[in-house]
């Protein structure tokens, strides 16, 4: 298939590591070559705040096929169902035609789905052949994590040993998403039930509204 197009709108600055993820599940799905798009909405003169204009003018600025939104379920009063409610309710408050939407919710922030790969995580700080021991959660385990970004930004520094005495660890600012183009397999993140969500709704979304496009 040709130019499939999809949008996310971004929770937070971070959101540019969902793109391999979803990019990896829309081909597993069976969408060939899905071209995405991540508008900065807030580098605008007159940024959006509330979440139905954020959808209205991300949608004026990249047509797509499917808008994904990103929020994440930061604690236990915000669930998955909590947040799918807010991203519905702003979609029935924008006046205009909208393509199919497709809610990304993991528990409790998107380095939850980034703490599985070693090999990954010590390339990003330049140290692919480390032997330091890397305290990686097992699946049952990540999303009871209360501080997901802390734990990666830990496994970060431990995979940097050994280093010259005195030397400061080096951790990219954009170390999210650095990890995220370092993974190749999305696999694992299946036994997450957060990401099972979103590969249900997905392909469901696509079931409905390109089921001539899947190959």
């Amino acid at each position: 298939m040709n130019d499939f197009r999809f949008t996310l709108i971004a929770d937070g600055r971070t959101d540019d590591a969902l793109i391999p993820i979803l990019k990896w599940l829309l081909i597993k799905l069976g969408i060939n070559a899905p071209e995405p798009q991540l508008p900065i909405l807030g580098n605008l003169r007159n940024p959006p705040k509330k979440l139905q204009d954020k959808i209205a003018i991300a949608l004026d600025l990249f047509p797509c096929d499917i808008l994904f939104i990103h929020r994440d379920a930061e604690s236990d009063e915000t669930p998955i169902e909590t947040r799918t409610k807010e991203i519905r309710k702003a979609e029935k408050l924008v006046k205009k035609s909208l393509p199919p939407i497709v809610c990304v919710i993991p528990i409790k922030m998107i380095e939850s789905w980034l703490l599985f790969n070693e090999d990954a995580i010590r390339k990003v700080v330049g140290n692919p052949n480390g032997k330091q021991e890397l305290d990686l959660p097992k699946f049952s385990e990540i999303e009871q994590i209360s501080d997901p970004k802390e734990r990666l930004e830990k496994l970060l520094i431990d995979a940097s040993f050994p280093r010259r005495r005195g030397k400061k660890v080096n951790i990219p600012s954009n170390y999210c998403v650095r990890v995220a183009e370092m993974i190749d397999d999305f696999e694992p993140l299946r036994n997450l039930s957060a990401f099972q969500e979103l590969e249900k709704e997905l392909k469901a979304t696509l079931n409905e509204h390109f089921p001539d496009l899947l190959s």
